[in-house]
């Protein structure tokens, strides 16, 4: 009978993680198809290119901020897209990993020295660095993609098991480490790059008031879920505890 019941729960946790997928998957979908439409004037490569990459930024932010958003809204409905952080977490991953792919292919050609801002130069017959901005933001961005891989491998409970309850969570806090480092490698595409006196500058990405908006919004709010837990704790510890007196 144990072992029935025990089979039958992990059928339905399993059920759920599939679900759970499914729908990321699909809202994710829904995403790209947007930011893909919304710059049709665009070419092919760096359409597919920022679409998947800003679909891959709004999953990590919608993971970064549940949390908080549970500590400031205790809802129940809330609290139940608390599982979803991980599922949104590895197809934040997915979406990076397609999005350096596309940029390896489609921008430099598989040449990994233009991935990091170099040039081949006929004259001198060898490569030079012209774009330090580029080379900079691409590390950050491989950095931030590496940190995620690594979350997503131990975002599992067989990890959890493996690592223990304390460096498992030490390991998953990582996740600001990598949220700031896409806010940095983003920044730089939106508001750096294309700021160059040696080529017409294009007309500017309408991304970048949603970025910084995006961006104010998840600081904002892990800021006051930050500033209810400190309170929390300090009401607790000033609040007297009465133990049952000693009468003899």
């Amino acid at each position: 009978m144990t072992h029935t019941k025990r089979e039958k729960g992990s059928t339905t946790k399993s059920k759920k993680w599939i679900l759970r997928h499914v729908i990321v998957l699909i809202i994710a979908t829904i995403i790209g198809y947007l930011f893909l439409i919304s710059r049709a004037e665009w070419s092919a490569m760096h359409r597919y290119n920022r679409a998947i990459g800003d679909v891959s930024l709004i999953l990590v932010a919608a993971a970064m901020v549940i949390g908080p958003l549970t500590r400031l809204i205790r809802k129940k409905w809330l609290r139940a897209l608390l599982p979803y952080r991980r599922e949104l977490g590895i197809w934040a991953v997915v979406a990076a990993s397609i999005h350096l792919l596309i940029i390896l292919i489609g921008w430099v050609e598989l040449d990994l020295w233009r991935l990091f801002g170099f040039e081949f130069h006929p004259g001198l017959q060898r490569y030079v660095m012209i774009l330090h901005g580029f080379a900079l933001a691409n590390a950050v961005g491989i950095i931030a993609l590496l940190y995620g891989l690594a979350l997503a491998l131990t975002s599992n409970d067989f990890s959890q098991r493996r690592l223990g309850p304390s460096v498992w969570k030490f390991v998953q806090q990582g996740s600001y480490i990598l949220w700031w480092l896409v806010i940095l490698h983003t920044a730089y595409f939106l508001y750096v790059h294309f700021l160059d006196f040696h080529r017409e500058t294009p007309e500017p990405n309408w991304a970048q008031w949603p970025f910084a908006g995006l961006v104010m919004a998840v600081m904002l709010v892990q800021m006051a879920a930050t500033i209810k837990t400190w309170r929390q704790k300090q009401t607790r510890e000033r609040t007297p505890t009465h133990g049952i007196r000693n009468t003899n």
